[in-house]
């Protein structure tokens, strides 16, 4: 965190939940579950550094400087324990911030995630998309919405989120977007079986860009997590199905047993 600017929303009252967003969007994807859970939780989402309005890392930053500079980022607004939830990149970062930063971590909501693209994709996809991603961070932002933004969805998305998000990824860092690419393209699987706090696996039915089998493959290795399935809903299912996503999070939260959870 030192030398970084970052931004974050922090709303609400309650047991803290702390939002973390995939790669080439920011915390605007968050809206609706801002909106739908501030009224029983003390909502945490920030813009993570190369994303949204925070700066820009330096080049090497990895998922262990992500970590530790939200552990810091909570620090400092008094936040010591949360449910940590990420959707695909998030998700990714999720773990690692629980290898890290376990005492922080009340519980692990992770959708739409992957083990680590090495973890969880069968070669050659890692590097493929490594490789794609590191040369497209150049495209000029119509160009890079146009060829990212429809594997985000189901064949059938919501007009009104489709351009929501592609309002949100026309802002994306081309040096952010490429940290956490790199970022992206790592195995997590070790991690995976340490995880002993209760862990929600949330997956839009028809994500794309990790498919159910990843989700499965997660759910057999995380001790007594659950799986639950986001209906009419492709990658980013929380703004494609906001209603349902956002039930999810309310009903595991809050049926979760919390041990001192500051908010």
């Amino acid at each position: 965190m030192k030398g970084l600017s970052v931004a974050y929303e922090r709303v609400g009252e309650g047991p803290a939940l702390v939002l973390l967003h995939g790669f080439s969007i920011d915390s605007r994807m968050w809206r609706p579950q801002i909106e739908a859970l501030k009224g029983q939780f003390t909502v945490f989402a920030w813009d993570a550094p190369g994303a949204g309005r925070s700066s820009d890392p330096p080049d090497p930053y990895g998922l262990a400087d992500w970590a530790d500079c939200l552990a810091a980022c909570l620090s400092s607004v008094g936040l010591e324990r949360a449910h940590i939830a990420g959707l695909s990149w998030g998700g990714i970062l999720a773990q690692e911030f629980y290898r890290r930063h376990s005492p922080f971590v009340e519980s692990l909501i992770l959708a739409g995630t992957y083990a680590g693209w090495e973890g969880s994709l069968p070669q050659p996809i890692p590097q493929e998309r490594l490789a794609a991603c590191l040369r497209d961070a150049s495209l000029p932002p119509e160009d890079f919405v146009a060829k990212y933004l429809p594997s985000m969805f189901s064949r059938s998305p919501n007009p009104q989120a489709f351009e929501e998000l592609a309002g949100i990824m026309r802002g994306f860092h081309p040096s952010g977007f490429r940290l956490m690419a790199m970022a992206s393209a790592v195995d997590t699987r070790n991690i995976l079986p340490t995880i002993t706090v209760p862990t929600l696996l949330l997956w839009g039915e028809s994500d794309e860009r990790s498919p159910i089998a990843v989700a499965h493959a997660l759910l057999k290795e995380i001790a007594g997590s659950r799986l639950a399935l986001i209906p009419k809903a492709g990658h980013v299912s929380n703004l494609e199905n906001p209603e349902a996503f956002s039930k999810e999070i309310r009903n595991f939260c809050l049926t979760t047993p919390r041990s001192s959870l500051s908010s």
